[in-house]
């Protein structure tokens, strides 16, 4: 197991020619003929080949294909030495059910990058565990959206794959927690950082900063979890914390009383630590990709937040 000061492992960025997979590891991929069209002319405009899983249209009950067909598929691009990237179809839920059916020897011998958010975290998490880097970012389903909607999305996504991601300079929030921090960057969707706890893929938070987004929840649902994290220790030695989208929040009855950036500052407050609201990533459409695993820095005022890969 990797420890904080060491070095996670990076995949070879990108070049041309590259042959990037596409699998769909949890929820059913509707629009799936439209998926794969724009799927496959987006990566053959950034001169790359795409392969497609053999089981990536099928349909069994809520999933994209029973849990061996997903797993089939996924280890099929983990062994495959010609593929350098797995390119998530979409997310969902179905990653938890077959994670530890994978073998990643194959991987650990010929590393690829592998994108994805929400349910995806699940595979994130695993790929810490081992030592590796991972990208979180936008995914096929999006490619169904108005353009102009996901450019920075597929732009930054590019940016990351190619090895031409140096950072970002957002706009801050009056609710930041200013400061400076460094570490490895680690999370992704709150859900499914709360569902692994005290499991094989927990992640040890100890000298890292925290990414978290979240989507379709009640407030009270979000204070739960925060609260379990907190509960279980993962807020404690960690260097700092990103709030991404937390987006399509159910109402509550009766209503909460506080915004969101109040309720994650007071699960916070004992926290010496520097806070970011508002950054780009997460389940909105615009979802600006981010290098997990790997050692950030990370500078927050009230007016910017700055990230260096």
């Amino acid at each position: 197991m990797p420890d904080i000061n060491s070095k996670m492992i990076q995949p070879s960025y990108l070049k041309n020619g590259d042959v990037v997979a596409i699998i769909a590891p949890a929820g059913v991929l509707k629009q799936n003929h439209e998926v794969i069209q724009k799927t496959k002319k987006v990566l053959e405009n950034w001169g790359l080949t795409v392969d497609f899983g053999e089981n990536i249209g099928k349909k069994v009950n809520h999933f994209a294909g029973s849990d061996k067909q997903r797993a089939s598929d996924f280890q099929w691009a983990l062994d495959n030495d010609d593929i350098k990237a797995i390119w998530c179809a979409r997310g969902g839920y179905g990653c938890l059910r077959i994670i530890d059916r994978l073998n990643f020897e194959n991987f650990k011998k010929n590393p690829k990058w592998i994108v994805g958010y929400s349910d995806i975290t699940v595979v994130h998490e695993k790929l810490h565990k081992l030592g590796y880097q991972s990208i979180h970012g936008m995914m096929c389903i999006n490619l169904v959206e108005k353009p102009s909607l996901i450019k920075l999305s597929l732009e930054t996504l590019k940016s990351a794959l190619f090895g031409e991601l140096e950072g970002y300079k957002v706009k801050g929030s009056h609710y930041n927690k200013i400061g400076s921090a460094s570490g490895k960057l680690v999370g992704g969707n709150l859900s499914l950082i709360t569902a692994t706890l005290g499991s094989k893929t927990s992640l040890i938070t100890k000298g890292k900063i925290i990414f978290i987004e979240e989507i379709g929840e009640y407030k009270y649902h979000i204070d739960r979890q925060l609260q379990t994290l907190k509960r279980s220790g993962y807020f404690n030695q960690c260097t700092g914390v990103i709030i991404g989208d937390i987006s399509k929040l159910k109402i509550n009855n009766p209503q909460w009383g506080q915004s969101i950036e109040e309720l994650v500052l007071d699960i916070l407050e004992d926290c010496n630590i520097p806070v970011a609201f508002g950054f780009p990533a997460g389940h909105e459409l615009e979802n600006r990709a981010l290098y997990l695993g790997r050692h950030i820095k990370l500078n927050i005022t009230k007016t910017q937040t700055t990230v260096i890969f």
